[in-house]
């Protein structure tokens, strides 16, 4: 049969992709064009204005010898810095202790059994927008689940990586619940929107509606994308690794769970406990829950080792501290190629941090959209563009944010679109191409996700996975925004998504 030619396309983005070198090498390449750049760029004297701080933003020159001594002396620092590094080594103690004892096949098993073989791929894209409630625990966690259980009932595992990749990272905005990325924006929208009018106030919930129609909205594109695209591009899956397959539970594995589970619920209510009342141990002195925010890492670990220990004691696959010992270490050592290339990859980044080329390159962007002079909806779309693009050089939310809220709330409003809609259409842009981002931290993790199923999976086998949710998504996510805000839907409790110029 003749392949269309979006399939032919991505096909073709594959093969370039798989010419590349190899990861580890690509980013210790990126990293010296990251050099080279900053000599060049800084020797012509680029700079521009930060528009919320006002302070002049030069291109820093990596070549120079105090720089080149600071890539020596902040290496180790660098990569111990780098942002998902910690989160991934905590989080696999529980994990592995949870895997080697049973309890993660099992609790697979018992799930796929019993969810509806239509409803899978919808249940793995719903629950990787909603992850973003604990942060960036999805990456760790879901993505490569997501590949586990297409593999359980033997489809490919690489969409089912794709179809929870596309969840976490395209609908990181979008959630069931109000998430700690919403008052963080919240706050930067509101101090440019007081550049307009200084009394204007932003809640955090400025785009609860919208992004709750939103979780729904990116639950059935991923889904669509990756049962009518992704997985039949990838073909049939064949797999001799007997865990692989799918069996009844017998009475021991049964008990096992209930107690494992019956421990989790005791946690979640012990957590609860800890948070939910004022003064609690999880708030801090404002009354925030900052504190839990920052434990959930650790949370998550326990939360997975005890299920873990009380499965295997069940189960006889646990008899004593050694054998904690050995499942903790075994799980550790299967982290080797992801560590060697978080190092590299943690270089580039600080680099890239270090030489202003993204701030620049985002400042330059939003100055010349402005220049373009766009009315009505063609300005909101080339927002949106915009924001997807810089998205693919600063991988921070807020950073992003900072920087193009004080030029963009502010000529919004006077165009009578509300600072809160403006935020929202950022969001749309800043989500859609978080999957196809070469600066996701998470990409060296992913890597060996797949690895673990396709042995030569490359940057480019993940980008061709990729682009079909990012483009679509773009796309269908874009128009369902103009709709909502021409409509004059609201956006949150009361909030419009129109502005009454005063």
């Amino acid at each position: 049969m003749k392949k269309s030619l979006a399939l032919r396309f991505l096909d073709a983005v594959e093969r370039a992709g798989n010419r590349l070198p190899d990861p580890l090498t690509l980013f210790a390449l990126a990293a010296l064009l990251v050099m080279a750049t900053s000599w060049l760029f800084s020797s012509m004297g680029v700079a521009v204005m930060h528009p919320g701080t006002k302070e002049t933003i030069s291109v820093v020159n990596l070549l120079a010898p105090s720089n080149i001594q600071r890539m020596f002396t902040d290496a180790v620092k660098n990569f111990t810095d780098f942002p998902p590094l910690g989160l991934v080594l905590v989080t696999m103690i529980g994990i592995a202790v949870a895997e080697r004892s049973g309890f993660i096949t099992a609790m697979l098993r018992a799930t796929v059994l019993n969810v509806p073989r239509p409803l899978l791929t919808a249940a793995l894209v719903f629950a990787g927008v909603n992850s973003s409630i604990v942060a960036d625990a999805g990456y760790v966690v879901l993505i490569p689940l997501g590949a586990v259980i297409f593999a359980a009932v033997g489809r490919h595992p690489l969409a089912g990586l794709s179809a929870t990749f596309a969840g976490v990272a395209g609908g990181f905005s979008a959630n069931l619940s109000i998430t700690s990325l919403d008052p963080l924006l919240g706050g930067i929208t509101q101090t440019a929107a007081q550049l307009i009018e200084p009394s204007y106030t932003i809640s955090a919930a400025a785009n609860w509606y919208f992004m709750i129609a939103s979780t729904f909205l990116l639950t059935v594109i991923g889904t669509w994308v990756c049962d009518r695209i992704v997985e039949p591009r990838l073909g049939a899956w064949e797999s001799t690794d007997a865990s692989h397959e799918m069996g009844a539970l017998s009475s021991v594995e049964r008990r096992g769970i209930m107690r494992a589970v019956a421990a989790l619920v005791v946690m979640i209510i012990g957590v609860i406990a800890m948070s939910a009342p004022e003064g609690s141990l999880m708030r801090d002195a404002q009354g925030t829950l900052k504190p839990l925010e920052h434990s959930i890492v650790l949370i998550l670990m326990l939360m997975f080792l005890v299920m873990g220990l009380i499965y295997g004691r069940t189960l006889g696959t646990v008899k004593s501290d050694a054998d904690v010992a050995i499942m903790t270490g075994e799980g550790m050592a299967t982290l080797g190629g992801y560590i060697v290339l978080s190092f590299v990859m943690a270089q580039f980044i600080a680099y890239f941090k270090w030489s202003n080329l993204g701030i620049v390159t985002a400042v330059s962007g939003a100055d010349f959209l402005r220049a373009l002079q766009l009315q009505g909806p063609v300005l909101l779309v080339a927002f949106v563009v915009v924001s997807m693009i810089i998205n693919l050089l600063i991988a921070s939310a807020s950073a992003k944010w900072a920087i193009m809220a004080p030029v963009f709330v502010p000529m919004f409003m006077l165009m009578g679109i509300s600072p809160e809609a403006t935020q929202a259409a950022y969001r749309v842009g800043d989500s859609s191409t978080n999957m196809i981002a070469p600066l996701l931290s998470y990409v060296p993790l992913i890597l060996v996700a797949m690895r673990r199923y396709v042995k030569d999976s490359t940057l480019g086998t993940l980008l061709s996975l990729m682009l079909p949710y990012s483009m679509i998504l773009a796309v269908v996510w874009t128009l369902f925004l103009l709709v909502y805000v021409y409509l004059g839907l609201p956006l949150g409790p009361g909030i419009p998504a129109v502005y009454a110029v005063p």
